[in-house]
């Protein structure tokens, strides 16, 4: 949690302005201003003669004006500065450098407090993209079987999971699901998506029979009573929690050291539905709430890459002909 003490005013209006008319969510909000404060930071830093620990400079006073002196060569510099001093990776880069268009865009045309956008004729090297990371379809078998072996919450932990691989929900999206959500007889249920989006998706039988299942042994909250997944505390689940229980299973099922994750069931479920469910690409975006088609081929490249490893892996591979007996 970030503390908008820490902030100057023109930055917390940005924050209500992204919030509010943008429709990012507070922890995307959050997260632009946290890659703001190094930048803020950095220009104290190269103007400063006092010796202040980097992560320690404070912002709060920092003014608008100081902006206005920003050009292109300053943030090339920057960047540099991020990958060398700061060893930040491509990604890393990309995101902070993200966040500062997005203010910059804002402060020029939004509010039109500097007459120019720094960021405007800005390249940065295209990122390499990389295949997500999944489990194979056995592999998610083997972990649903494995969530069963938990006595105390295996009813709700197997539901949670098995929404996770069936559905390809994000990780608020399952926190945020209340039972009123939940369409049995239709067999479908209601998601908040990024932006607060509604979409609508249709439940397979072994998503209804868990959920039916939790439901029935789930104890009522007084504090939450519409909530479906609870704590122990009667309250609604914690990100944090589920997270922590796709971890245990993940290690329990011999799955972890892997850089798999909650998101990485997301990963895993759309993979699963494309490359055995024959989906196509096109319903697949529906199904995981994509606002763009291109964020939904990535799927195609990586059923690409396994036709090629396949192909790569014939024991014929190697062998090429002699061609000191052609004659």
């Amino acid at each position: 949690m970030i503390n908008r003490k820490d902030y100057p005013d023109f930055i917390n209006d940005y924050y209500m302005y992204v919030t509010v008319a943008k429709g990012r969510s507070k922890r995307t909000a959050e997260g632009y201003l946290i890659d703001i404060k190094v930048f803020f930071r950095y220009l104290i830093f190269i103007k400063s003669e006092n010796e202040t620990e980097f992560d320690k400079i404070p912002i709060d006073k920092f003014s608008v004006e100081s902006l206005k002196t920003v050009n292109l060569n300053v943030i090339y510099e920057y960047i540099y500065f991020l990958r060398e001093e700061r060893e930040n990776g491509a990604k890393s880069i990309a995101r902070k450098i993200s966040s500062l268009k997005s203010l910059f865009r804002y402060l020029n045309k939004q509010v039109c407090l500097i007459d120019n956008d720094p960021t405007v004729n800005l390249e940065l090297p295209s990122l390499k993209k990389s295949l997500p990371k999944y489990l194979s379809l056995d592999e998610s078998i083997s972990l649903l079987e494995t969530v069963t072996d938990n006595k105390n919450e295996s009813v709700r932990d197997y539901c949670i999971i098995t929404l996770f691989l069936n559905c390809g929900m994000r990780l608020s999206e399952l926190v945020n699901l209340n039972i009123s959500d939940i369409d049995f007889k239709e067999q479908k249920m209601r998601l908040l998506g990024k932006g607060n989006k509604e979409r609508i998706i249709y439940l397979n039988s072994a998503c209804i029979e868990s959920l039916r299942e939790y439901i029935d042994s789930r104890e009522n909250s007084y504090a939450e009573p519409d909530a479906l997944f609870l704590s122990r505390k009667n309250t609604r689940i914690s990100k944090r929690r589920i997270e922590q229980i796709v971890e245990a299973s993940l290690k329990k099922a011999g799955l972890s050291g892997r850089g798999l994750s909650v998101h990485k069931l997301r990963h895993t479920a759309a993979t699963l539905m494309y490359q055995h469910g024959n989906v196509d690409t096109l319903t697949l975006k529906e199904i995981l709430g994509h606002k763009s088609i291109a964020t939904t081929e990535i799927y195609t490249h990586l059923s690409n890459d396994i036709l090629k490893k396949a192909a790569e892996s014939s024991p014929l591979a190697n062998i090429k002909k002699d061609k000191n007996n052609n004659k």
